[in-house]
């Protein structure tokens, strides 16, 4: 099923020998700059559209000023740690002891994820978009030594334990590919829920937990949350999921304990039932691990990594130390390190169990997720020098952090007693960020909230959507509205779903003031809007494929026969205007409601201003009532599949 990839592409067989790039091409490539430069992307994209449609991903790669680090793995004996540049395209070979940089090898692709082989000799890069690849790189020289093909964006890798089997989290396929190393041939492929982007497996190989970014499903109901995809190796096949609590989005981490009794999930965790009038104690979100029952398949608690008065947003990276002692997570919105003492976490969460009061508000297993103090007198947060962790490694009794955003990577004792402080290693230049690059780290900066409870990022991973619904305060109260993607928002005004924003500007502002309840500079909700106005539309994974690209081929007729293309046109499948199509319910019924634009809808399901449709197909049919939101009700099934298929190819 799957192949290897080589020099200029050829397939088939074990992985082949291919050289690296020098480090010097990296200057080589195109550059976007400066504050012009940074303005104009948006034109560029738009310009590119054409090419991202048919499959092929624009242009848009600026040069390496930033490293951009994601993750880091410790070699075998822990003396060299391997950190995947994001932004440089390439991998770094660290000396650990002195933060020397030891090689750094330039990929094709930038890289999102790492994995060494049990044996220590080969490291497992995963990398690109559409067509992903997992580099195979000479872990002692950093050469490479061949790649094999994967899914749309690889981004979490796991080493079976006896180094024969790698599996691949392909994030925007859904699905998990199961590489048998020794001949390079793909053996399976298993479905995953929505948008996997950690992995980790049971010390004995057997499962393998995956974790789901965003919730699935409608967003309407009493229930929204994301899931963990539990696969039985043997079987390759995924088995019932584990289900987070109400609100869990932003799955980032997981990890489970060297016992393997254990496993941890990282995620925010969103009060969506309420209405966004407050932030303080986690009125909003919360940032929160589960503890899942890896016997049982099942959660056995939720802790929040909040205190009182001092949220702990954006949790990321997890990892336990090898004799299971402790607990580590990265917070990538307050730029910082928790340490759990997992024994006394235990005995905690054993006591609850058992109905004894363990702090002033948990008498149970139940108060747990709303109890902001529970970690009180077991866990220490530490400050790191960087900004921006994200994937987090163990090696020689410190936790180390990709510091994405300082190009550089964290290190913090673990033991107790040791010094509060960190050290940071740079990984290049440290070139000031441009405004553009600037506006993302504000972007996903919890600072820029009241007691820093959570970022833009946390309703908007990625710039994207979190799957749920808010009722915020810019049009009343009583009408939650699902959460839209920020993707071209500067380009199709007006702004929020009933337009009571005239623009992504204005948008942007009263955001800093009435969803993270602070006051700050101009210059920073500027750079934020150069941010959003960089985001360019990821290829669209239904155009995988001959099947898949014929049927959105044929869809497009349908698109225009159906009446789609009088709202849904231009460039941007927009005309800008409030429409009344008949599918406002309770308090919106009969209100003109933004038109939006179909670039990258296949990304920002649910669907409908409440959330309310799980897939386009239900935009179609189950909620088109009398043909007002395009004429779809004489359309056959296979019509209407191919219609989904074109919208979804956007």
């Amino acid at each position: 099923m799957g192949h290897c990839i080589t020099g200029g592409g050829a397939a088939g067989g074990p992985p082949l020998y291919r050289a690296a790039r020098s480090e010097r091409t990296i200057t080589a490539r195109r550059k976007i700059a400066g504050e012009a430069g940074v303005r104009c992307i948006t034109r560029i994209v738009l310009a590119s559209l054409g090419a991202a449609a048919c499959g092929a991903a624009p242009e848009t790669r600026a040069a390496a000023a930033y490293a951009a680090p994601v993750a880091v793995v410790a070699g075998k004996g822990g003396a060299v740690l391997y950190v995947a540049e994001h932004g440089a395209w390439a991998v770094a070979a660290l000396e650990r002891a002195s933060g020397k940089v030891l090689y750094r090898t330039v990929l094709e692709e930038p890289p999102a994820a790492l994995a060494l082989a049990p044996d220590g000799t080969r490291l497992y890069v995963a990398a690109g978009g559409l067509e992903g690849r997992v580099y195979v790189v000479d872990a002692a020289a950093g050469a490479v030594r061949g790649a094999f093909a994967a899914g749309h964006t690889p981004s979490a890798l796991v080493a079976a334990p006896d180094g024969k089997t790698l599996y691949v989290c392909n994030r925007f396929t859904n699905d998990v590919q199961c590489l048998d190393l020794p001949s390079g041939k793909e053996t399976a492929r298993i479905a995953a829920r929505r948008e996997p982007v950690a992995a980790a497996l049971t010390p004995d190989g057997a499962v393998l937990l995956v974790a789901n970014l965003l919730p699935a499903g409608p967003a309407d109901g009493a229930y929204t949350a994301a899931e963990i995809t539990v696969i039985d190796t043997a079987a390759r096949a995924a088995v019932e999921p584990i289900r987070l609590p109400n609100g869990s989005t932003g799955v980032r981490g997981l990890c489970v304990s060297p016992c393997g009794a254990r496993a941890y999930a990282t995620h925010v965790l969103g009060r969506y039932q309420l209405p966004t009038t407050q932030v303080e104690r986690g009125w909003m979100n919360t940032n929160a691990v589960t503890v899942i029952d890896a016997a049982r398949r099942a959660p056995a608690a939720t802790v929040l990594l909040d205190e009182v008065d001092a949220g702990a947003a954006n949790p990321w990276g997890a990892a336990c130390t090898p004799d299971g002692a402790w607990l580590c997570v990265a917070h990538a919105g307050t730029h910082e390190v928790s340490i759990i003492d997992r024994v006394a976490l235990e005995e905690r969460l054993r006591k609850a169990a058992a109905g004894e009061r363990v702090t002033e508000v948990s008498a149970a297993l139940a108060d747990a997720p709303n109890d902001l103090a529970f970690l009180t007198g077991i866990r220490r947060r530490v400050a790191l020098r960087g900004n921006g962790p994200r994937g987090i490694c163990i090696a020689g009794g410190k936790v180390y952090a990709a510091e994405y955003f300082s190009d550089s990577v964290g290190g913090v004792d673990i033991a107790a007693g040791a010094r509060m402080d960190a050290a940071s290693f740079p990984l290049g230049a440290g070139a000031p960020p441009e405004t553009g690059r600037r506006g993302e780290m504000l972007f996903n900066d919890a600072a820029l909230c009241f007691q820093g409870w959570q970022s833009c990022a946390s309703c908007h991973p990625d710039g994207r959507a979190d799957g749920l619904n808010w009722d915020l305060m810019n049009d009343g109260l009583g009408n939650p509205r699902n959460t839209k993607s920020l993707l071209f928002a500067h380009a199709t005004p007006p702004s929020m779903i009933t337009g009571v924003r005239a623009s992504a500007e204005q948008a942007v502002r009263a955001g800093i003031t009435h969803i993270q309840f602070a006051v700050r500079p101009e210059e920073e909700a500027a750079a934020i809007d150069a941010y959003l106005e960089s985001m360019q539309p990821v290829p669209s994974p239904f155009l995988v494929g001959e099947a898949g690209r014929a049927a959105a081929e044929r869809g497009r007729a349908v698109f225009e026969r159906a009446g789609c293309a009088r709202c849904h046109s231009g460039p941007l499948l927009t005309d800008l205007r409030l429409v009344d199509v008949g599918t406002g319910r309770e308090r919106d019924a009969g209100v003109a409601l933004d038109t939006p634009t179909l670039r990258e809808v296949w990304r920002t399901a649910p669907y409908l201003s409440d959330g309310r449709a799980a897939s386009i197909r239900d935009v179609l049919t189950a909620h088109n009532p009398g043909d007002r939101h395009g004429k779809t009700s004489d359309l056959r099934p296979e019509e209407l599949d191919d219609l989904a298929a074109f919208i979804l190819s956007r």
